[in-house]
């Protein structure tokens, strides 16, 4: 990466990089096809500017782009362009080869927030949640007549600080909750993962599930939460640790508790 190129260049070299990747992972991927109206990469490019311009809809957007671009695109063009189930499928190839490509450089630069830690360097370490949104105005409405807010669940990478987008809960259409949609997507996350790297979760009290996240652990998934209230979790030891050292400000007590009905599992649990 050059460090002399402007913002601009910066990112349409990343997403170059990133659409090469993409490509190349796969070897015949159905979502690769030439669109000379809107190709996939200004596609990619329109959508990165859209969210970072103060405009207040999709049509006020592509104005704002012709004023001060001077690109001129068909509004049926753009719109249909989002609706696109092929496109949907090159976004999720094109974003798993960028966020590779932002942990590398991260990496290269020695960025590792939780470096201080080496007993979890054989896992990767997700602060996960989900984040609503007021719907669309064009969203449709259900058979009652009725619209919800929009989102899904993003995990924030606490060893690199990178943000992804984990999986859609609702498109406002549907009324959903989002637990439910996180572990099908672990479950299908099981079934297409072939490495032996370790997952370490943190959610809220919601994600709480002992029976289910025991099973995970055959999938060496694993999950960190507060404790509900009416949670019975019995002690089984206290654990040392240097309180004086700074990595453990705040920390009042460390150990380990056991539900009745799960005796293999135990709980880290600090205050």
């Amino acid at each position: 990466m050059l460090k002399d190129l402007p913002l601009s260049e910066h990112i349409h070299q990343h997403c170059n990089e990133s659409m090469e990747r993409a490509l190349l992972a796969e070897r015949h991927p159905l979502w690769a096809r030439s669109c000379p109206e809107l190709k996939d990469i200004d596609f990619i490019r329109l959508g990165l500017l859209r969210c970072i311009s103060v405009v207040d809809s999709g049509r006020h957007f592509l104005q704002t782009n012709e004023q001060i671009y001077g690109q001129l695109l068909p509004h049926s063009t753009y719109f249909k362009s989002l609706k696109s189930h092929r496109r949907t499928s090159m976004l999720e190839a094109f974003e798993q080869q960028s966020y590779h490509l932002h942990s590398e450089t991260l990496l290269s630069q020695g960025i590792d927030y939780i470096k201080a830690f080496p007993e979890l360097d054989e896992y990767t370490i997700e602060a996960a949640d989900g984040n609503f949104i007021d719907h669309a105005c064009h969203t449709e409405k259900n058979s009652k007549g009725k619209v919800y807010a929009s989102g899904g669940i993003y995990a924030l990478n606490l060893r690199s600080g990178l943000l992804i987008f984990l999986c859609l809960v609702t498109n406002g259409t549907q009324r959903h909750q989002e637990i439910p949609v996180l572990r099908d997507h672990i479950e299908k996350q099981n079934k297409g993962n072939n490495s032996s790297q370790k997952h370490l979760y943190v959610y809220d009290k919601a994600v709480t599930d002992f029976v289910w996240w025991d099973r995970q652990k055959r999938h060496a998934n694993y999950m960190i939460s507060m404790l509900k209230e009416n949670s019975i979790a019995t002690l089984v030891e206290s654990i040392h640790f240097d309180s004086r050292h700074e990595i453990n400000t705040g920390v009042e007590a460390y150990s380990v508790y056991e539900l009745k009905f799960l005796r293999n599992s135990s709980s880290n649990h600090s205050q």
